[in-house]
């Protein structure tokens, strides 16, 4: 049985919805090392559908040359959540339909490695709140954007255990969470 890791890049004010606005920072090299520990032992990958719309014509055309990570997008198969998710054209992927947590712990029993989530916000709140993420990295990039979809909505109370957290030199802060434990105050 694998575990579910997730990442998400957000401003300092919570927005994630457009991460174009992380490109003026760059990419800090230690940052792919981050992500790298993050998706190495997956054998899958879960996107929500507006991710998965996003990334498919994204990183189909790429290769090793173009970006390091290409051949694990190209490669993993990837499980797609939603009920209007369009025709598959990605190699490898796969339409589970809309959101059923059932058939997400199924697929995490399969799973011989574990499984990996990068954006797909409203899927990974869902989640979070089903107890079924075990981990969720954030990025948070300094810069307040005012506009765009929070990760978390106002009045939505998750309850996280720090594990590590890392300074990049672009000024990106790396805060990787887990499960907090029931009944004790997280740190």
């Amino acid at each position: 049985m694998g575990q579910i890791h997730a990442h998400e890049f957000l401003s300092l004010d919570g927005r994630f919805e457009d991460p174009s606005f992380t490109f003026e920072y760059g990419f800090d090299p230690k940052m792919g090392e981050t992500l790298a520990g993050i998706t190495g032992n997956s054998s899958a990958i879960l996107l929500g559908r507006k991710t998965f719309e996003m990334f498919a014509p994204a990183w189909a055309g790429r290769t090793v040359e173009d970006d390091p990570g290409a051949p694990f997008f190209n490669d993993t198969t990837k499980y797609v959540v939603g009920a209007n998710t369009p025709a598959v054209d990605w190699a490898n992927s796969e339409r589970l339909g809309a959101y059923d947590v059932d058939r997400i712990r199924q697929l995490k029993e399969e799973q011989p490695g574990d499984i990996y989530v990068s954006g797909s916000g409203q899927l990974v709140r869902a989640l979070l709140g089903e107890g079924v993420l075990d981990s969720l990295d954030l990025f948070v990039y300094p810069r307040v954007l005012g506009t765009g979809e929070r990760l978390f909505a106002d009045g939505e109370d998750v309850r996280l255990a720090l594990l590590t957290q890392e300074t990049y030199d672009n000024g990106v802060v790396h805060l990787a969470y887990g499960p907090a434990p029931q009944g004790e105050p997280t740190a």
